[in-house]
């Protein structure tokens, strides 16, 4: 396996290939997804390696203080060669990291491998492939946290105990005192504990992103805007609490601390910087100075580290283990962020360079990964399958007498079935609305005064058991749709469901089942858009294609209102799989296939999304659907380039498609603004009627409805990933 390494007499750092860690017991073997550099702690090894002897002993006293000792003690000749045997060794480099276990030791039966776990320790948690890391070292990663943001987990470790050590309250004023890679994780920690926060560095950048993150104000130490925001929200009576996480030789941190810092506040050391106190001004005070011991209790103790013996839970509440797991469960909760602080993702073959970019200042930045070979492959190729659509022998179409007017049910009342499907159904010749199925009594009573259903009834089986009904529209919450339209199936019922088909892969391959147990494959998903009037001419317009396309979609979907029932995660998906596949088919249509792949990356909360398809012949779909725009935009925009033409349409209202012709450049606007926004509700309802009425093929095709799904579907893996899905079809 290959690992990196430096060398501390002469700086040289390499990529060796080194023999694999055995797994021993009472720990696990880790082939690793993602390791994060430290752009403070490392690099300061790093540039400490390449200084002259001199320089190395000024930097390390303390490792000076031992070398005198030794020649004390065994003499000049043997401490020289100890010396320099020991200078002239490769070490590792690294200590946080997110991986996949390979290989399970004896007395471990908290993980299994294939589980995803973060890793922890400078001599466990290196920048290497593989890594045996002991029992109290790693902890298992939540479902849906990406392997990337996984891999800030000792770093995260490190700013929580910090925190921990100053003992926030509700309430409270914070200072933090360097902005860099652990300043900014410990600003969003106190954030999330209610404590209102100053950062203070001299890069603005850095004070910015801080800010961004969720401190109160910023700014250069040298600043007076600093001293005026401590003044302002703390009354004039100073901080209740430092965080100390610069580095470097200067003592202004202590200096400032002490002068920005309330009588009997708590100043705590979490970075290496110089601890001159002033006394006078620690001792009037009465400060009270702490130190934040890396990653928590059990750091440094081998018992704890080595032989995987816990802390009693009553006694030392948050341990190096529990503090890591902790964090990991703020990032998968969405109350810390890590994802703006990453400035850059190498490969790991590229890890000596990039130590030398960040070294000599080419790469300026909060944090850096590296992305392991292995972990590559699997984020250019990682698959969700996309069923395959199987039918049985028996005849599809249910037989239906000739000119008899269609009767449908449906199975639920909301507010989209009666604002836009049923409007367009109550005066359509040849239909008639036979039941209206709700779980409460009053609603089916509404429904059925409003449009005129001949009965209303909360008893779904008696409609599905009725010969008469020729189609059942699904337009119940999210969570119900694939179950309702799997029974619907069976019983022989055409199908209308309102988008999503399913939430779940299983729930797609049980609808999938029925199609092919009942034989039944009359099906159509409420993918309205592709029926768009203006959309529709707008595509005439331009016409065929002869080479890949590129296509952007902005959806300006917007927030919801609290209380919605959107907002039911658990149950009911997240928004965009509700109703992400409407813009994945519109796409899908007009690029005239399905998509191969899917790649998707979210803001923090995952409330806004950036989706890319890509297509057999090399085109490319991006959607943007974002809920944080302004409520005047326009909620949906689409371009799509190709061919030297390019086809707009703005918001359903108004669609362009410029082209160059032979003489000029033409341009075709559609003729006439119509009076409301025409989604292409009305046209589908009728290629809908139309298919059942006559036995015909339904108006989208179901590999291209099952397609579409499996993309939705794969957007939440994209993201738990944190790589491009590849879309594999089924055989």
């Amino acid at each position: 396996m290959k690992q990196v390494v430096q060398n501390y007499k002469s700086g040289e750092l390499a990529v060796l290939d080194v023999p694999v860690p055995g797994c021993k017991p009472g720990g696990v073997l880790v082939r690793t997804a993602y390791s994060l550099i430290s752009t403070g702690t490392e690099l300061m090894k790093v540039s400490e390696a390449g200084m002259s002897m001199l320089g190395k002993a000024r930097s390390r006293p303390d490792q000076v203080a031992k070398v005198m000792q030794s020649v004390a003690t065994n003499g000049v000749p043997a401490t020289y060669r100890k010396v320099m045997g020991k200078l002239d060794s490769y070490t590792p480099l690294g200590y946080s990291l997110c991986g996949v276990v390979e290989q399970v030791g004896t007395g471990i039966d908290d993980v299994a491998v294939g589980d995803l776990v973060a890793c922890a320790g400078n001599e466990h948690a290196l920048h290497a492939e593989l890594n045996w890391v002991p029992k109290n070292l790693y902890a298992r990663v939540p479902d849906g946290l990406a392997p990337r943001h996984a891999a800030f987990g000792t770093v995260g470790s490190i700013a929580l105990q910090g925190v921990r050590r100053g003992e926030p309250q509700l309430g409270e004023v914070a200072l933090v005192i360097g902005l860099g890679l652990i300043g900014q994780l410990v600003v969003q920690l106190l954030a999330a504990s209610g404590v209102r926060v100053v950062g203070v560095d001299p890069d603005p950048v850095r004070c910015e992103l801080a800010e961004r993150l969720g401190a109160a104000a910023c700014g250069d130490p040298a600043s007076a805007a600093v001293e005026a925001a401590v003044a302002e929200l703390t009354g004039g009576h100073g901080v209740d609490q430092v965080y100390l996480a610069a580095g470097g030789g200067s003592n202004q941190p202590v200096e400032l601390a002490a002068r920005l810092c309330r009588d009997r506040g708590r100043v705590v050391d979490i970075g290496k910087c110089r601890l001159d106190l002033p006394w006078n001004a620690y001792y009037e005070k009465e400060l009270d100075v702490r130190f934040s011991r890396s990653y928590g209790p059990g750091r440094y103790d081998p018992e704890y580290e080595l032989e995987g013996r816990d802390y009693p839970i009553g006694y030392v509440r948050w341990t190096e283990r529990r503090n890591l797991a902790c964090f990991l469960d703020l990032l998968a909760r969405g109350r810390v962020d890590v994802e703006p602080l990453v400035s850059h993702i190498a490969d790991f073959d590229d890890a000596v360079e990039t130590y030398q970019r960040l070294k000599d200042g080419d790469l300026k930045a909060v944090a850096v990964l590296f992305r392991y070979p292995e972990q590559k492959e699997e984020a250019e190729a990682p698959a969700v399958a996309v069923p395959a659509v199987r039918r049985s022998g028996g005849a599809s179409t249910p037989a239906r007498a000739a000119k008899a007017p269609v009767r449908l049910a449906f199975a639920g009342a909301g507010n989209y079935a009666t604002s836009m499907l049923l409007p367009h159904l109550t005066q359509r010749d040849g239909v008639e609305l036979s039941t209206v199925v709700t779980t409460t009594a009053l609603s089916a009573a509404n429904a059925k005064r409003k449009f005129g259903f001949a009965e209303a009834t909360t008893d779904l089986d008696a409609v599905l058991g009725d010969p008469s009904i020729d189609a059942v529209f699904v337009v119940t919450r999210h969570s119900s749709h694939a179950e309702l339209t799997r029974r619907a199936l069976l019983a022989g019922k055409a199908v209308f469901v309102e988008k999503p088909l399913a939430l779940t892969e299983d729930e797609l391959a049980g609808v999938l089942a029925a199609v092919e147990e009942s034989g039944n494959d009359r099906l159509q998903v409420g993918f309205n858009r592709r029926f768009a009037p203006l959309l529709q001419e707008a595509r005439k317009r331009f016409g065929t294609r002869t080479g890949p396309a590129s296509l952007r979609y902005l959806v300006n979907a917007g927030r919801l209102q609290h209380g919605s029932w959107y907002l039911q995660r658990g149950t009911e998906g997240s928004r965009f799989a509700g109703e992400g596949g409407h813009f994945i088919d519109t796409a899908s249509w007009l690029l005239e296939a399905d998509p191969v792949s899917v790649y998707a990356v979210a803001t923090s909360g995952n409330e806004d999304l950036q989706v890319v398809l890509r297509y057999p012949d090399g085109s490319t779909a991006t959607i943007s659907y974002v809920t944080t725009g302004a409520a005047g935009f326009p909620k949906e925009t689409l371009d799509l380039v190709a061919d030297g033409k390019v086809l707009r349409l703005d918001d359903f209202v108004r669609a362009s498609v410029f082209f160059n012709g032979t003489v000029g450049r033409k341009r075709w606007v559609s003729s006439r603004l119509p009076k409301a926004r025409d989604k292409g509700q009305s046209a589908e309802l009728a290629a809908f009627i139309k298919a059942v009425r006559t036995g015909g093929p339904m108006p989208v095709p179901l590999e291209s409805l099952v397609a579409t799904t499996a993309a939705t579907l794969a957007v939440q893996a994209g993201l738990a990933g944190g790589a491009p899905v590849t879309l594999a079809r089924a055989r």
